[in-house]
């Protein structure tokens, strides 16, 4: 296979999986209390017994990480923009291209790519309250999804999502889907969870850096403000906080990278690989900076286990992903060229496609072409053994 562009950073949204999927594949015990698809007045929904709504169940009705927004045509350039290409149309009637093998190797051949890193459920799976069924929500999806890999595994490299409701749970599953020729895990991270410098997490980061399979972190949306929002009704209100929640949520990452940074994890495991999916990497620079500064003049001390400053153990081990960045491209020296890696963002609003030739150009003209070849194809190629 040759290798122009791989997107390290794609989505299998629980809103284009088959409607059957969960009720289908869970053990007799468990079927009744399993996701379920059902046809209201919105249209089709993914629900859970007594009724509560993880996501639409059509690509009409849902689109984005959660499939809870609605396509309005008019409303947003992106929106518009990828509904020319007849996803959503073609997903009203049935016809699942993100989840259908051979339909979505010609969204690949649309967008200029001849390979994909496919995040999982996302938000969609931190909804379900009830841990056992989380358990065998994500089991079943980790391994439809490495049968979906196997159509092409040199074009599919499926991450398995991770149950987070206790560490036991998650490193077990880890485990697991070592077995399955799986390419990574996808660990949905929530403001609800137990921070991930605490030592807490060490059993799932002892299993992923025996296993090599990297732990990827998706972008979150902001945190829940603390404070009533007023009702705002206008249309120009509600713009204003859409607006700025995508502006700045992948800037939230920060926290997540400082945390395992100083907890230890990338020391305790020099082996255990960490990506931050969709960050963004404009911002890294300063973090890392400020990291640094702060481990010298106040914490070395106090952070006796770090044998490195903070900014060694991101070149070591961390890796991150964007769509479209061009402060970021200006800072590759500080970041090192070895640790980013482009994505499309497939099928997402805030991504690229159909246009990521297009955006890949804008971006990386200032560059060598051996440098726009390692962020577009050769970082993502080497990381998931695509590239020898």
């Amino acid at each position: 296979m040759e290798y122009r562009c791989i997107s390290a950073d794609c989505h299998m949204d629980l809103c284009w999986l088959p409607h059957d999927l969960f009720t289908s594949s869970a053990t007799q015990a468990m079927k009744s209390r399993m996701p379920y698809v059902k046809e209201g007045p919105d249209g089709f929904m993914w629900e859970m017994s007594p009724g509560v709504t993880l996501s639409r169940a059509n690509a009409k009705g849902g689109v984005g990480t959660a499939g809870n927004t609605a396509y309005v045509p008019g409303t947003d350039h992106r929106f518009d923009r990828i509904a020319t290409t007849g996803l959503y149309s073609e997903g009203s009637k049935g016809i699942f291209r993100p989840s259908t093998p051979e339909l979505r190797l010609k969204e690949q051949d649309r967008d200029g790519l001849q390979a994909e890193v496919i995040y999982g459920l996302l938000n969609a799976g931190n909804r379900i309250k009830d841990d056992e069924v989380a358990t065998e929500f994500f089991r079943i999806y980790n391994d439809w999804l490495s049968a979906f890999c196997s159509y092409d595994r040199k074009r599919f490299v499926g991450l398995a999502s991770l149950p987070v409701h206790s560490v036991e749970a998650a490193a077990a599953e880890a485990r697991r889907v070592s077995k399955l020729n799986i390419g990574g895990l996808d660990m949905p991270v929530s403001y609800r969870m137990i921070p991930l410098w605490s030592t807490y997490w060490d059993p799932l980061w002892k299993v992923a850096a025996e296993t090599n399979l990297a732990i990827h972190i998706h972008t979150i949306s902001p945190p829940p403000p603390a404070y009533p929002v007023p009702d705002q009704p206008s249309a120009a209100f509600k713009g204003a906080a859409r607006a700025t929640a995508i502006a700045v949520f992948q800037v939230h990452l920060a926290s997540v990278l400082a945390a395992i940074i100083h907890g230890g994890a990338l020391e305790r495991f020099p082996n255990l690989r960490v990506v931050l999916g969709e960050s963004g990497i404009g911002w890294i620079p300063y973090v890392l900076d400020r990291m640094d500064h702060e481990y010298e003049t106040r914490f070395k001390t106090m952070l006796s286990e770090l044998r490195m400053k903070p900014s060694e153990y991101w070149r070591r081990q961390c890796r991150a992903t964007f769509q479209a960045d061009r402060i970021g491209t200006k800072l590759l020296d500080d970041l090192g060229i070895e640790t980013v890696m482009w994505g499309s963002d497939f099928p997402h609003l805030d991504g690229v496609y159909p246009d990521s030739q297009e955006y890949i150009k804008d971006q990386f003209g200032h560059l060598p072409a051996s440098e726009v070849r390692k962020i577009i194809c050769e970082n993502a190629g080497r990381f998931y053994g695509l590239i020898s």
